[in-house]
């Protein structure tokens, strides 16, 4: 199974890490749209499970939850896509959830499942670093990496322990606030960037607010390792329900534009 590593060794410019809610708006059409993504040059995977509160996430995610759970999606169910995203390709995948669903699902076992199904990591977004062992020991007994949030506005010591809990990226949020398409991107991301590459050699992938080429091409030039990229592919997604052509055409044009910026 490809790792992280393999990914970002000896790179010579940054991943293209797009994000999908599983199961958004259904089943067959969420498989039918990663696979896309894949085939426009996705290098790694950020992928959620659908939660009724999800409090890092704007307005287009959170419809995205609602949908995905009409549809009737679980955390089993999601496992089940992830296998068979696996199937077809074999891509470095994060999951990016909540507590809750774990806690209700058994710690230990839903990191087992996961592992089994293909998953590389788990960021749990209501989990604070301090708690991280809460995380951190299920998902090594596994052999899942770690992965944990800093911000603009993240103390040094508090990037340290992050840098020291984390083993498979750091996800620098761009901005303060929800997730969503921005205009402008903050200018602290070559600084916030720069901070972590000081502290550690573990890549550091840049997330929220990126809603284009010259968005994710800037986040690269910052040293970003990887660009993530959700509200603006979900966004299409919500443009396009009922028609997953015409989706999946828009969500492959505007990733292999912006694999071209990055």
């Amino acid at each position: 199974m490809k790792t992280y590593k393999d990914i970002f060794t000896n790179r010579d410019k940054a991943a293209l890490i797009p994000f999908f809610v599983l199961g958004d708006p259904d089943y067959p059409t969420s498989l039918t749209l990663i696979k896309g993504a894949i085939n426009a040059g996705a290098d790694v995977l950020e992928l959620g499970i659908p939660f009724s509160d999800p409090i890092a996430d704007g307005p287009t995610i959170q419809k995205a939850d609602i949908r995905a759970l009409k549809a009737g999606m679980t955390c089993g169910r999601a496992l089940e896509l992830i296998r068979e995203i696996k199937a077809y390709a074999d891509i470095p995948i994060g999951l990016l959830m909540y507590y809750n669903l774990i806690y209700h699902y058994g710690s230990d076992r839903f990191y087992k499942d996961a592992a089994a199904a293909g998953v590389n990591s788990v960021l749990v977004a209501d989990v604070s670093i301090d708690d991280a062992d809460e995380i951190a020991v299920p998902a090594a007994s596994a052999g899942l990496d770690t992965v944990f949030m800093v911000t603009p506005i993240t103390k040094p010591e508090r990037m340290e322990l992050v840098a020291s809990k984390t083993t498979g990226f750091i996800y620098a949020v761009s901005l303060l606030g929800v997730t969503g398409c921005r205009t402008k991107l903050s200018d602290t991301i070559e600084g916030l960037v720069g901070r972590l590459k000081e502290l550690t050699s573990v890549p550091v992938c840049v997330g929220f607010g990126i809603s284009s080429p010259e968005h994710a091409a800037t986040v690269a030039r910052a040293g970003a390792d990887g660009v993530i990229i959700g509200s603006k592919i979900v966004g299409l997604i919500e443009k396009n329900l009922g028609d997953t052509e015409k989706a999946l055409t828009e969500i492959s044009v505007f990733l292999a534009e912006v694999k071209k910026a990055i």
